[in-house]
């Protein structure tokens, strides 16, 4: 799929799409090859096992990761990783059985949302620390934060 300047899902010929009507969805060639909106995304569904874990604010003023997000980082392994489009966040995709999103609040303030269908996702094509292409497994990390 692309998306619009604020990250609103779009079909390959620019109108409105869904994250949960595959008939508005495209492949990563026709959705590359389309002009439309400002950029690429992703949607999340129950059919490939792929969820993304949705770090915002997870940089300290100096620019390193807060301690939070790099235990969460760390946790994920070698797994593609992302800088959000705001710049402030980060994007850890993996393999993982997620049926239904969640925002986890924790101590000290953070929040961790967890999606694995159903959910649309602006990518950046900004690979964090040189982040493998590939997708690790997830699901201990996953159940960790969920629990």
């Amino acid at each position: 799929m692309r998306h619009s300047t604020t990250k609103v899902p779009l079909t390959t010929a620019g109108k409105a799409a869904s994250s949960t009507d595959p008939q508005t969805w495209a492949t990563f060639d026709e959705a590359s090859s389309s002009s439309a909106g400002v950029g690429l995304g992703f949607v999340l569904s129950d059919v490939d096992r792929i969820a993304c874990l949705d770090l915002d604010h997870a940089f300290a003023p100096d620019g390193s990761l807060k301690p939070w997000a790099e235990d969460i980082v760390s946790a994920a392994g070698a797994t593609y990783t992302e800088v959000s489009a705001s710049g402030e966040g980060l994007h850890v995709f993996g393999c993982a059985d997620v049926r239904q999103g969640r925002r986890i609040r924790r101590e000290g303030g953070y929040a961790v949302e967890v999606y694995g269908t159903g959910r649309f996702i602006a990518m950046t094509n900004r690979p964090f620390r040189g982040a493998p292409s590939t997708l690790a497994d997830i699901n201990d990390l996953v159940r960790r934060l969920t629990a």
